[in-house]
């Protein structure tokens, strides 16, 4: 017999919202926006008219409606099912009914519930000074009429008067909650759409700084290639026939190093791109680089730190403004230029220097962006920069850090 696979239980069903809550979602809801509002104002138009009718036949408040007070009340109670739509040409078209109806003594309390109906909807709608001078006149109105009537029937209605201010007032609530619930819901959607933005913003400076981040690794690691590349082609040309195979294999090697690190930083860089990359986007090179980056270009290099605490982005912005003045250097010095690169922690600033003689011949020029790189760079962490030829001939590419948290930039 082999075993029954037991039967998953069925999904659960969404909890269905009380009857409170509906009723607070009816109310909040603006009338104009609702959804199926003249299906639902014509039934209960219809429900109105069924009470009315009840009413107009049970109870004895003046005379039974004739011909005419039929047609008059049907009147009043047909273009309630336009009250959201038309609020006040439905409570006008209410009022020209109702008037010749109360004033031909038919059954007052029958197309009550109608007129206040149209009211409350006035009042929810319009403006509170429209409705302040809409409920005057509907009471002046209506009292007149009465006492035209009947005296007694004008004290009643005088004394009725306090609903029809009562059903104002409550209407007027409702509108005024109704606009701070919008308000509400709209500072809400201005909040996330603000979150939205600012997230979209911060994605793209980082984008911004990983693109300059390449820009500075290719472009360094493409001109050591080159010049590498240049001093091998210089020894097999030169004298073929005393070939320096050890400095061609060492300009090999350097060539292989430059691109093996080359390719482990891009690897990193473009980590922090891939969306369903891992999440470890790798650290950027910091002042431990330095030695094998100013090797790589046959510089000097002077580091005193002290072993003074120096953020993770200030290491990572002095290694790339170092390493974009040796590409400049190399590329703009010509061959055989000599360059000095001195690190410094003092004063609480990382000072960093790069220069270079620049004296030999050869020399290219430049676009000018890899200075605007390393000067976002330094403000990317509060700091400064300042570039420009030297007095005494070369190029100085002077920079100064804050090592304080609390004055470097997000």
């Amino acid at each position: 017999m082999q075993p029954q696979t037991p039967t998953p239980p069925p999904p659960a069903k969404p909890q269905r919202p009380r009857l409170g809550e509906r009723v607070l979602t009816a109310v909040s809801r603006d009338p104009l926006a609702a959804t199926h509002r003249f299906r639902n104002d014509a039934l209960l138009a219809a429900a109105i008219g069924v009470l009315s009718v009840v009413l107009a036949l049970t109870v004895q408040q003046g005379r039974r409606p004739d011909a005419l007070g039929w047609a008059l009340l049907g009147g009043s109670i047909v273009p309630l099912a336009w009250r959201r739509s038309r609020p006040i040409p439905v409570l006008l078209a209410v009022v020209v009914c109702v008037i010749p109806y109360h004033a031909a003594d038919n059954n007052h309390l029958a197309p009550l519930h109608g007129s206040l109906l149209a009211l409350y909807t006035v009042a929810a709608t319009a403006r509170p000074l429209h409705t302040f001078l809409i409920g005057t006149a509907v009471i002046g109105t209506t009292v007149t009429v009465m006492f035209r009537v009947d005296a007694y029937q004008g004290l009643e209605a005088l004394r009725t008067s306090g609903w029809i201010l009562a059903v104002l007032v409550f209407g007027v609530d409702v509108r005024i909650y109704r606009r701070y619930i919008a308000s509400v819901v709209s500072r809400a959607e201005r909040a996330e759409r603000t979150r939205e933005e600012e997230a979209a913003r911060r994605v793209a400076e980082e984008r911004l700084r990983i693109a300059r981040d390449l820009h500075d690794l290719l472009a360094h690691s493409i001109t050591l290639i080159g010049v590498q590349t240049s001093v091998a082609s210089h020894v097999l040309t030169v004298d073929p026939g005393r070939l320096d195979r050890a400095a061609i294999a060492k300009a090999l090697d350097e060539i292989a190093d430059t691109c093996r690190t080359a390719r482990g930083e891009l690897r990193t860089t473009l980590e922090v791109l891939r969306a369903d990359g891992p999440d470890a986007a790798g650290p950027l090179p910091d002042l431990t680089a330095l030695p094998g980056l100013v090797r790589a270009a046959q510089a000097d290099l002077d580091v005193r730190t002290e072993q003074a605490h120096i953020p993770p982005a200030v290491e990572a912005a002095a290694y790339r403004i170092v390493q974009e003045s040796l590409t400049n250097s190399v590329r703009h010095g010509g061959p055989g230029v000599r360059i000095r690169v001195a690190v410094e922690a003092a004063d609480g600033h990382l000072r960093v220097t790069v220069t270079d003689d620049g004296t030999v011949p050869g020399a290219t020029e430049g676009s000018g962006y890899g200075i605007v790189g390393m000067r976002e760079r330094a403000r990317s962490v509060g700091g400064t920069l300042a570039a420009g030829p030297r007095d005494g001939g070369g190029f100085e590419v002077a920079a100064a850090l804050p090592l304080k948290q609390s004055e470097v930039s997000a």
